[in-house]
């Protein structure tokens, strides 16, 4: 008798222990990522300082070609988060699938001139040669002929000549002299030599001089409505995850050290600039004061890039913010 008891009380206990290990299971994440990136110098601190294991997630990461590649997954399923921009995905769910995008970064780019150049402001564009990264549909692109058309009469698309090509060829162009500015993704523009380059604009400028008040980020992670729904807990652990590890990059000169292949600075003047400008691009706020002006900047962006860029809407499609986040005010 003593034997059948002790019998049916170890089998209750190898039960109850494998529904505590289920229960403890991690979650798992899968996060599609273009590893050079800026965004997988934060996902690398998450996982180094075990942010996403104490959250209960098994963040997997599934390297991307490039951004569209990201975009690709995420609509097939393939993975459940990339990084890309909330135009974007105001444009999907306007098309009818529904995408909610979680803030990661404001940085966005600068336009560069050479050092001695004679270009004082916008107004000096006419005419000239301007290397532009991203297309002629990029935000940053389509800002700056929105502040020069404002400011100075003139549209660049029109008024000046356009290069649009990859980001490092442009850099290449730029420093050769082939070019008379440049209108980078902030961290190629933290590449060029200051010693021959200088800022004539930074891109995160441009919103306030066009009229709108408020931070918006330029990238978020990005997922699929129904999936945020029935995995609501792991979304909001995976946001805590990214804003512990902003913190520490914030911070922590240290934590910046393993992040160096990563990074694939050529130099410490370049590793500095590059460790800074994704500093300054930390949110410093997330609420309904930073999405209205998110939907004032589609305003503008959707007039100059038409439904080629949005969509037949045109419009900032509702929910394209995901409703459960926020970011309390740290200025």
């Amino acid at each position: 008798m003593l034997r059948e008891w002790m019998h049916a009380a170890c089998l209750a206990l190898a039960v109850l222990s494998s529904d505590a290990a289920q229960a403890a299971d991690p979650t798992p994440l899968r996060l599609g990522l273009v590893t050079f990136g800026t965004a997988g110098w934060e996902v690398d601190t998450i996982g180094r300082h075990g942010f996403a294991a104490s959250a209960g997630l098994d963040l997997r990461v599934i390297e991307l070609a490039n951004p569209e590649a990201g975009k690709i997954a995420l609509m097939s399923g393939t993975v459940d988060l990339i990084v890309t921009d909330w135009i974007w995905t105001s444009r999907q769910r306007n098309d009818g699938t529904r995408l909610a995008f979680l803030p990661f970064s404001t940085s966005v780019g600068s336009l560069i001139v050479g050092r001695d150049a004679p270009l004082a402001s916008l107004a000096d564009l006419r005419g000239r040669r301007i290397g532009v990264a991203g297309g002629p549909l990029d935000k940053n692109w389509l800002l700056l002929r929105a502040l020069a058309i404002k400011e100075h009469g003139f549209d660049p698309a029109r008024d000046a000549q356009p290069v649009f090509a990859a980001p490092p060829l442009l850099n290449q162009q730029m420093s050769a002299g082939q070019l008379d500015a440049v209108l980078n993704y902030w961290p190629f523009a933290a590449r060029l030599d200051p010693r021959t380059h200088r800022r004539l604009l930074d891109v995160d400028q441009v919103a306030a001089r066009l009229g709108v008040a408020g931070e918006t980020p330029a990238l978020g992670y990005v997922f699929r409505d129904d999936w945020g729904r029935e995995h609501a807990d792991a979304v909001a652990a995976f946001f805590r995850a990214t804003l512990q590890a902003k913190e520490t990059l914030r911070a922590s000169d240290d934590a910046w050290e393993p992040l160096r292949p990563l990074m694939r600075a050529e130099d410490e003047r370049v590793f500095a600039a590059l460790r800074d400008g994704y500093r300054a691009g930390i949110p410093s706020r997330w609420g309904q004061a930073e999405k209205d002006a998110a939907a004032a900047l589609f305003g503008i962006v959707a007039e100059l890039g038409g439904p080629a860029l949005v969509g037949e809407a045109g419009r900032l499609a509702e929910g394209t913010f995901w409703p459960d986040a926020s970011i309390p005010d740290s200025r």
